[in-house]
Formats: C-alpha cells, sequence, structure tokens
C-alpha cells in the first residue's frame, strides 16, 4: 500500500503531468512532422496524465500482487476517468479534446474498447515499472526542498490552469458566435429566394444543404443581391416599396453579419491560436464547420 503524504502526491501528479506532455508532444509532433506544444494548459503539463496516474495508483493499491486484478482496475477506473473528463470539457467547451468516433467498440466517441484494453496495460507497466524509479527520485530529494517545489509547481500551474481554462471559454463563446452569424446568413439566404422566388412566380424554392460552406454561402447571397439589385433597376415597379425596404436590411443584415464572422475568426490572441494548435484532433459535434474554419484560419497564419 502507498503511503504518501499530501506533498508527496502532488508531487507525483506534476511530475506526470509533465511526462504525459513530454510523450504527447514528441508523438504529435512526429505524426504531424512538425512542433506542436500539445494539451489543454499553457506550460509543459497534461492535467489528463496526471490525473491517470494517480488514479492507476489509487484503483491498484488493493491488487498489487494481483497482475490480473490491476489490470482490470485500470481498465475501469482510467476508462471512468477519460469519459467523465471528457463529457465535462465538451459540455462546458463545446468541443472534444480527443474523439474515438472512428474508432470500433466506441461509446458517443469518448470512450472505446482499444483504449480501455491500453489503460489497463498502461496500469501494469505504471505500477511495476515506471513508477519505482519516480518514488525513489521523490525519495532522495530532501523533505524542505520537495514541499518549497511542489508549493510553486502549485502556483504556476493554478495559475496557468486558470488562464488556460479562460482561453477556452473564450473559445467556446467565438464558436458560438461565428455558427449564429451564419445562421443569421442562412436566414438571409433564405428570405432572398423567397422574394425572388415570389417575383418569378415560382413555387419551388431550391433548398440549400447545410453542409455547404461558408464561401459558398456569402458567395450565394451576394449573387442574390446583385441580381435582385438589377432586377430594382431594370424593373422599378416590379417590387413595391416595402419588399425594397427588406430588401436593403436584409442586404445590411448580410454585411454586419459577414464582418462580425471575420472579426471572429482572426484570432489575433496568441493563446487562443496555441490553443487549437496544441489541439489538432480537438472536433466539435454542433460546430463542426465553424472549428473547421478556426482551424484553417490559423493554419493560414502560421503560415504566413
Amino acid at each position: 500500500m502507498y503511503s504518501y503524504t499530501m506533498v508527496q502526491w502532488l508531487f507525483f501528479f506534476y511530475f506526470y503531468c509533465l511526462f504525459g506532455w513530454c510523450f504527447e508532444s514528441s508523438y504529435v509532433s512526429l505524426k504531424k512532422r512538425k512542433l506542436v506544444n500539445r494539451g489543454f494548459m499553457r506550460g509543459p503539463f497534461l492535467p489528463l496524465y496526471g490525473s491517470g496516474a494517480i488514479m492507476m495508483l489509487v484503483v491498484s493499491m488493493p491488487f498489487q500482487h494481483n497482475i490480473l486484478l490491476t489490470y482490470i482496475a485500470g481498465c475501469i477506473g482510467a476508462t471512468a476517468l477519460e469519459y467523465v473528463t471528457g463529457v465535462v470539457m465538451e459540455a462546458l467547451f463545446k468541443v472534444r479534446y480527443w474523439d474515438y468516433s472512428n474508432q470500433k467498440f466506441n461509446f458517443q466517441g469518448q470512450i472505446c474498447l482499444s483504449s480501455t484494453l491500453a489503460w489497463g496495460g498502461l496500469t501494469i507497466l505504471m505500477t511495476r515499472v515506471v513508477h519505482k524509479p519516480v518514488e525513489q527520485l521523490m525519495l532522495a530529494i530532501p523533505g524542505g526542498a520537495l514541499t518549497v517545489m511542489t508549493y510553486v509547481l502549485t502556483v504556476y500551474i493554478v495559475a496557468d490552469f486558470t488562464l488556460s481554462f479562460k482561453t477556452a471559454i473564450d473559445l467556446r463563446d467565438i464558436l458560438v458566435k461565428m455558427e449564429a452569424a451564419r445562421e443569421e446568413l442562412e436566414r438571409v439566404q433564405k428570405r432572398l429566394d423567397v422574394i425572388i422566388a415570389v417575383s418569378n412566380e415560382e413555387r419551388e424554392i431550391k433548398r440549400q444543404e447545410r453542409s455547404q460552406r461558408i464561401d459558398e454561402l456569402i458567395d450565394g447571397i451576394e449573387e442574390r443581391l446583385g441580381g435582385l439589385k438589377e432586377k430594382i433597376q431594370n424593373e422599378v415597379s416590379l417590387y413595391p416599396d416595402g419588399i425594397k425596404e427588406e430588401i436593403q436590411e436584409l442586404r445590411m443584415k448580410y454585411r454586419i453579419n459577414v464582418e462580425n464572422r471575420i472579426q471572429l475568426r482572426s484570432i489575433k490572441d496568441f493563446y487562443k491560436r496555441q490553443m487549437i494548435k496544441g489541439n489538432p484532433t480537438m472536433v466539435s459535434k454542433r460546430f463542426r464547420d465553424t472549428l473547421q474554419e478556426l482551424k484553417e484560419t490559423v493554419e493560414g497564419w502560421n503560415k504566413e
């Protein structure tokens, strides 16, 4: 059984947060063939790895002499932690920082069988191989130095997490506002279609696919507004004054929402761009197209 003080547990948590960041950043950087500062936080720490490591140590305590039960406990404990963390983060930030939807036997894209089985193996590796030298390293540090170092790291990590949390909330708000502007543009397009259909005495209005890209949506509205402007100029009596005023209002709504989206997606803040860059697998079911647009914008910034 492990009998550590609170300071020692915190040291292990921070150590494995750092270890996880090194592992994850190296893996993703090699996969992407470019340096990637992986993770939710700004500094070199991944809290999920730290939490996972502590959880593995805790759940395996009663089964330290039984490798099979250690494996099962690791599978269950780590999967539960991964699922709860994923669900909470998606509820808060409207994005999923990891996604198993393309894996077999996944549940809600948050967990999957292959990762569960891997967690069990990692628990055995953690408790039987990795943790022993880490424990020796911790015990070799004088108690006073360990306490000071741990407290300093605590202040730094709390501050980092707070700022990162705010950045993630800000990104969520950008997604929500950009999506609202897109929906307003879609309503403008649909109303323009109605006006055009009525003037042409058509009964059917062409339905637009929700999956059309934002640039296609903007081009479509531009085309409709241009066509209506030409019709009004050539056939003055074609539209009553009320319709002309509505067209002008729709034109203003179009311009305002396009400008709002341009400002929102510019993401001039360095840390927001870094959060998107550091989580290339980030997805969002509700804001899929808008998030992809933000990713492409950030990628464009990197090339400039």
